[in-house]
């Protein structure tokens, strides 16, 4: 039975061989429309966020209008959704190499920070000018994903291959550049998206258990020898220095109950920094209650469950690998922010994907995004026919 669906009065079957027809039958619409979901309450919660940020960085000569972050956070939505689209429309193939050309790009753009960066609330973690500044990091978390799943995946067909080794100078690398803007929390990130792509790749227990205990040994080290890391870690569990951030967020995220004090009826949010980005999750908690943090938690979680469910009946190493990073990255990155905010994890500075504001998170997590859906895209006809060829766009 042919199934027909009506888009502006236009008919749109699985017939259809068009780049879009093909696009839409494939393309995982769950997914997809998840991401719209978290999007849609993103925007919501900027909205909210808005006049607390716009508040804190009004000053005598400069006043910011209440709304003023709502607006740019659409703009860059309106950026973002079409290059998701745009890059779940590629075959495997292109976005591979898409996927390992952003990697080279940013990696050389992540070492020259350090030295040409621009410098914000004491970090140097953005380059460029004016309204072409972007975060090299948050660009190149999706595509070194991509990048490492793609090394690892070689091991699948030459075992003497040292892609292992390899892989871990390449994370190494990268965690020496983020560590000098200082940016501890994606150093984390990285890290953790290396040992996991490590542990999907099928490493022996005995190398992972090395490595585990060699990544406490690090972070031993970081304390005692990494600044910031001692005064992050200090004030989380000492309670020693400014803790200001942390409990800020922690009274703003119980200040509205379970239902919340209402769209713009939240009064602690004025006195929390980066309302609108780092602790979002908190003014959601305010004006809309633990019950909306919950259930944004369980959004990330469906995403999760979704992708790795997808990838059981998977049987190209790199597509796992790369799929299963990829969720897992906008997971713990997700995770920590949440984490963070319930005052579980000392501050990283780390946004909450797609509903923080931010013009580089955006667009980086749209990318990331786009990327898991073209990987994951399935033909619909797969499991239906002894006569239909297997799809592989390798």
């Amino acid at each position: 039975m042919a199934v027909v669906i009506r888009t502006n009065g236009a008919r749109l079957s699985r017939t259809d061989r068009s780049s879009f027809g093909m696009w839409f039958w494939e393309i995982d619409r769950v997914l997809l429309l998840l991401a719209f979901v978290l999007i849609s309450i993103g925007l919501i919660a900027v909205a909210a966020a808005s006049p607390a940020a716009a508040s804190r960085y009004s000053s005598g000569t400069v006043i910011v209008v209440p709304l003023y972050y709502f607006w740019r956070q659409l703009m860059w939505v309106a950026v973002g959704v079409p290059v998701m689209i745009g890059v779940s429309m590629l075959n495997r193939t292109d976005a591979r190499r898409l996927a390992l050309g952003g990697a080279a790009f940013f990696s050389v753009l992540l070492a020259f920070v350090p030295l040409m960066g621009f410098e914000a609330n004491g970090a140097r973690r953005w380059i460029g000018y004016g309204f072409a500044q972007i975060q090299p990091s948050e660009f190149l978390k999706p595509c070194f994903v991509v990048a490492l799943a793609w090394l690892l995946s070689l091991r699948a067909q030459d075992k003497s291959l040292p892609v292992i080794p390899l892989s871990g100078i390449l994370t190494a690398v990268i965690a020496m550049f983020l560590m000098k803007q200082p940016d501890f929390g994606q150093t984390i990130v990285f890290g953790t998206m290396w040992l996991a792509l490590l542990m999907l790749s099928g490493v022996p227990f005995r190398i992972m258990g090395a490595l585990t205990a060699a990544g406490g040994v690090g972070v031993v080290c970081a304390y005692l020898f990494y600044p910031v890391a001692t005064q992050r870690i200090d004030n989380f569990l000492f309670q020693s220095g400014d803790t200001f951030q942390i409990d800020s967020a922690r009274a703003t995220l119980t200040a509205g109950g379970f239902f919340g004090t209402g769209p713009g009826g939240g009064e602690k949010k004025f006195g929390l920094p980066e309302a609108h980005t780092d602790y979002i999750f908190s003014v959601i908690g305010e004006e809309f209650g633990l019950i909306a943090c919950m259930a944004i938690a369980l959004l990330f979680v469906a995403i999760v469950v979704r992708v790795f469910v997808k990838l059981l009946d998977e049987d190209e190493p790199f597509v796992v690998l790369a799929s299963a990073g990829l969720v897992t990255q906008l997971a713990v990155q997700a995770f920590i922010n949440m984490a963070v905010n319930v005052g579980l994890a000392p501050s990283k500075g780390m946004t909450l994907p797609f509903i923080s504001y931010g013009g580089s998170s955006m667009i980086a997590l749209c990318i990331g995004f786009g990327l898991l859906l073209a990987l994951t895209r399935r033909n619909p006809y797969l499991k239906r026919s002894p006569y239909v060829v297997r799809w592989n766009a390798r």
